[in-house]
This record gives structure tokens, C-alpha cells and sequence, in this order.
């Protein structure tokens, strides 16, 4: 009984600091692509984690046996790869503050997801909250940066399907790859899919061509470096510690505090917020605790 008050002291002292780390992450994809396309953003991003973790990666490797590296793999992919360029490329149209509120649909998928594939049960409050938070985020797909307009904004669809992707990794590492540590399952994964962010950087973009002629390249690089160290390296590793102390649902909920962090930052950058804006959110949050409420 004495081991408790510490171990939930830990959860919500990570709890919070993966919400200044990711809350602050939207910001830093609107600066970097400032300069940079969506795709460099996004192979910078997984690259450079890559290289801040290799190091614990290759440790790491020998804890893994060959028939879970598959799993890290698709860990790497669905959890970090997929995302960082669905969020780029919805940041083009999207301010970083409503791209960090649209984020918090993702413990309503984890609901969703464990639910159909992991027999967790619904609830009635639990499906309440689901077409709560669906439709806030359905009017917030409404809403552009400069206030609300009839158009849909379609790029919203796209961090949509990240936070279903974030919603079936947290499953999926809760019960498929739950007898490794966060230390491995992160930086293994990390590093499964670095050399494919590699090949893509320098294959395939003007990277190299823009940091040594478009002025404030390395400024922006330097905004998506901390974005890769911070957001994928680091709070990756505590996201996973978080999943396998406590449940999925409760890492899942650094989601409802995150959009106050993305806001505050966009607010600072400029952006403008109307009544619309505040109400979608207010929903999504709100349908989010009503289906997590116990």
C-alpha cells in the first residue's frame, strides 16, 4: 500500500511533461515547414530521432528476440513514421493551436480500437462521449484559421487518421509487446524506421541543396531538430513507460491537456481563435472524458 502515492506521483509527473513536450510539438512542425516541405519535415523528424537513439537501439537489440522485431517495426511505422508526415502535411492548412486540439481524438480511438480488436467493452457513457468528441471534431474540421466557414477543411481528415494510428499503437504495445521495456520497444522501434527517413531525406528532397543556400534553413532545421530529440525521441520513451505502468487509457489522456499547450503557443504566433473554435474544442475534450470516465 505504501508503493502507491509514489507510483502515481510518477504517472502524472510524466503525465504532465509529456504534455509540455507534445503540446509544444505543433508549433515547432509550423516553423519548420516554414522552409521545409511536409515530406522533409516529416523524414527530418524521424532521422534525426533515429540518430539521437541509436546508440540505446543497438544496446537494446540484443533484448529483442526475431520474432518481435516485427512488432517494433510496425510500432515504428504506425506509432511514429505514418503520423510525423500526416501531421506535416496537415499543418500546410491547419494552425498548429486547432492541429493540437483535433490531437486529442486519439484516447477516443484507443476506446474505439480496443474495443473491436482488444475486447475492452463500451459503455453507454462510453459511446456518449464518442459521438460528442466526433461531432466537436466534425465542427472543427469547419473551422479555418481565420475563423468558421462553411468549406470543410479536409486536411483536418488527416490528423484524424494519425490519432487512429496513435490510438491502435497504444493498444498494440500494451498487448503485443508488453514483456519489453519502454527503453527498447522505443529506441529499437526508432531505429527500425530511421534508415527509411534517411532514404527518403536524401533520395528524394532538396534537403542538403536547401540548408546550404535558402536563408533561415538551419533555423528551421534547428525548430524540427528539437521537435525529433524532444517529441519522438524522448517522449516517446516516457509515452511507452507511461502505457506499461499504467493502462492505455490513462497514457492516451496526455491528449486532454495537450491542446491547452498548442494553443497558448499558437495564440503567441498569432494565430487567431473565435467562438467556434473554443466550442469544438470544448466538445472533443468533454466527449473524451465522458467515454473515459469511470
Amino acid at each position: 500500500m505504501h508503493m502507491t502515492p509514489p507510483r502515481n506521483f510518477q504517472a502524472y509527473a510524466l503525465l504532465i511533461l509529456l504534455t509540455l513536450i507534445w503540446g509544444t510539438s505543433f508549433i515547432l512542425i509550423k516553423k519548420g515547414l516554414v522552409v521545409f516541405t511536409p515530406v522533409e519535415v516529416a523524414a527530418i523528424r524521424v532521422s534525426v530521432a533515429g540518430l539521437a537513439l541509436l546508440p540505446l537501439g543497438l544496446v537494446r537489440w540484443k533484448h529483442v528476440q526475431a520474432h518481435q522485431r516485427l512488432n517494433l517495426f510496425v510500432v515504428g511505422m504506425v506509432g511514429i513514421f505514418i503520423p510525423a508526415f500526416l501531421f506535416a502535411w496537415a499543418q500546410t492548412r491547419l494552425d498548429s493551436s486547432l492541429a493540437g486540439a483535433l490531437n486529442a481524438l486519439s484516447p477516443v480511438w484507443t476506446l474505439i480500437l480496443g474495443a473491436f480488436f482488444f475486447q475492452q467493452r463500451f459503455r453507454p457513457a462510453t459511446i456518449a462521449g464518442i459521438i460528442v468528441s466526433f461531432v466537436g471534431a466534425i465542427v472543427l474540421a469547419f473551422s479555418r484559421g481565420s475563423g468558421v466557414t462553411p468549406d470543410f477543411n479536409i486536411y483536418a481528415l488527416l490528423i484524424v487518421l494519425a490519432c487512429a494510428m496513435y490510438g491502435t499503437n497504444v493498444n498494440f504495445i500494451k498487448f503485443k509487446v508488453a514483456g519489453l521495456g519502454s527503453l527498447t520497444v522505443t529506441s529499437v522501434a526508432v531505429s527500425l524506421i530511421a534508415p527509411l527517413g534517411f532514404i527518403i531525406l536524401f533520395g528524394f528532397t532538396d534537403f542538403v541543396q536547401k540548408l546550404q543556400h535558402t536563408p533561415g534553413a538551419w533555423r528551421a532545421f534547428g525548430f524540427l531538430a528539437t521537435l525529433a530529440v524532444m517529441s519522438t525521441a524522448v517522449a516517446n520513451l516516457l509515452f511507452n513507460k507511461l502505457i506499461q505502468t499504467r493502462s492505455p487509457l490513462f497514457a492516451a489522456s496526455v491528449t486532454y491537456l495537450m491542446p491547452i499547450v498548442s494553443v497558448m503557443w499558437g495564440l503567441l504566433d498569432g494565430e487567431q481563435l473565435f467562438i467556434g473554435h473554443y466550442i469544438s474544442m470544448a466538445a472533443i475534450l468533454g466527449g473524451v472524458y465522458l467515454a473515459n470516465r469511470k
